[in-house]
């Protein structure tokens, strides 16, 4: 009988333990920050490895890395060093896959009567920096029904990842921060070849002073070409 407090303080200590315990394993992850730092997962293959590999081969792996590549808001939330070390795998595999050429003729519109497209605006594309280059001439016609086209001739880029084509409000711009405001015209078909992309009906193309070529995830301007 002696033993009963003692029984009962045990059992009440234990208790209290156990729901110590409890309590901080459904509330500790309230408090406590988990920290993870995985380095960018995709591999790029030896020199040797690349040799031996066919353009079918090094196009699946270019599929293969874009997939890899963490989206913008991802990106946008890494250390910038963590963010450059992706951009630095991203130029090499621009270096490394094939270009991807296109040869389209002028939109069909433009052939249906016997009416000539009417150069509104032109330009041509320099390079950004050493890396990003870019030639060519932008060219925007009237087409016989009233719309207009933006036409890519003669033209070559660097590839990249996800190159984007935008009407600009910056004559110039070499970054993210100076394009003003835009319009993306839709993602590059490819970096060496003529090409047309459709501008929206009711456009004020007096807004816009430049074509940029522009990589999308890493905030890069790979090409402009101020229009005249």
């Amino acid at each position: 009988m002696r033993n009963r407090p003692l029984i009962k303080i045990v059992g009440a200590l234990i208790a209290l333990i156990a729901g110590g315990a409890v309590i901080w394993y459904l509330g500790s992850p309230l408090v406590l920050n988990k920290t993870v730092d995985e380095a960018f997962s995709f591999e790029l293959p030896s020199q040797e490895e690349l040799a031996q590999m066919s353009g079918a081969e090094l196009k699946e792996m270019e599929t293969e890395f874009l997939a890899a590549i963490p989206d913008e808001e991802e990106l946008a939330q890494m250390p910038e060093k963590e963010r450059k070390v992706i951009e630095a795998k991203a130029q090499e595999m621009a270096a490394i896959v094939p270009d991807k050429v296109m040869a389209e003729p002028m939109p069909p519109e433009a052939k249906a009567t016997n009416v000539d497209p009417v150069v509104v605006r032109q330009g041509q594309f320099k390079d950004a920096d050493s890396f990003h280059k870019g030639s060519g001439r932008a060219v925007i016609y009237q087409l016989a029904d009233g719309s207009h086209v933006l036409r890519l001739e003669e033209f070559s880029v660097t590839n990249g990842p996800d190159l984007r084509v935008l009407l600009a409000g910056h004559p110039a711009p070499t970054s993210s921060a100076e394009l003003g405001d835009y319009l993306e015209l839709g993602p590059l078909k490819g970096n060496v070849g003529d090409q047309n992309y459709a501008i929206p009906a009711n456009t004020d193309l007096s807004q816009f002073k430049s074509i940029v070529i522009y990589c999308k995830p890493f905030d890069v301007v790979f090409s402009t070409a101020t229009l005249g």
